[in-house]
């Protein structure tokens, strides 16, 4: 069995401040993180080149977001060539809010997943269903389809820069948390998937994290999961409980 890193990603998503933001940093730099875990945070674009200068190992720094073009006619976009250029090694991609609010397709999340490597970066990328969907049953088909749309564009090399994350869309930021074995299950799933899709090599390999109303009290019980390898904390992530969530360690 290949021993899989716990990773831990905190997603800040348009929250905070130079101050506030620093002061996570800080309580970081500070907490004595013994490197065990992968801890990666990703601020708000304005703050990237900030955190990437005072963040001190084993702390990585993530973008939210970045665009499937080098360069261009792109007002308001990143291109991961830039982010990979200014030291940001990380990108988010295919977070429910960017598929919900900001139109991103299974497609547009492919060509940017595959984008982001080309360029260096390793990617995030997030899988989930609504409360809807799991309610009709389709919380597989969901999540593999998006999945899928991934898969078609890469290679069997490209998963070794990938974490897979999954964030059920009716826990992200509601305070509701999918049970330990409903997650469980999705991720036994989907790491199944992969071994029938890619290879499996690339599912036994490949960390698939949970994400969704992740704190300090919960995370010990989630992280004792199998398939379980690590969290993308939303709002947790702006607290000092997250110093607690990124010393987790796997049973």
């Amino acid at each position: 069995m290949v021993a899989r890193t716990f990773f831990i990603g905190g997603n800040f998503k348009m929250n905070g401040s130079v101050e506030s933001i620093k002061a996570i940093v800080d309580g970081l730099n500070a907490a004595n993180l013994d490197g065990v875990n992968e801890v990666v945070i990703a601020p708000p674009a304005l703050y990237l080149l900030d955190v990437v200068r005072n963040a001190k190992a084993p702390v990585q720094v993530a973008a939210q977001n970045s665009y499937s073009e080098a360069s261009g006619a792109y007002t308001g976009e990143i291109a991961p060539q830039q982010l990979h250029d200014a030291g940001v090694p990380w990108v988010i991609l295919g977070h429910s809010e960017r598929r919900s609010l900001f139109g991103d397709s299974d497609k547009v999340v492919a060509d940017k997943v595959k984008a982001a490597l080309a360029a260096g970066l390793k990617v995030i990328a997030c899988i989930g269903e609504t409360l809807e969907e799991r309610e009709t049953g389709v919380t597989n088909q969901v999540c593999q389809r998006q999945l899928e749309a991934i898969a078609a564009v890469l290679e069997d090399k490209d998963w070794k820069d990938i974490v897979v994350a999954y964030e059920p869309v009716w826990a992200i930021g509601t305070g509701k948390v999918a049970t330990v074995q409903q997650a469980q299950d999705v991720h036994a799933d989907t790491r199944a998937w992969l071994a029938k899709r890619v290879s499996p090599a690339v599912a036994e390999a490949t960390r698939i994290i949970y994400g969704g109303s992740v704190n300090g009290k919960n995370c010990g019980e989630l992280g004792g999961a199998v398939d379980i390898d690590g969290f993308l904390v939303g709002g947790a992530s702006l607290k000092p409980e997250f110093i607690e969530i990124c010393k987790t360690h796997k049973a």
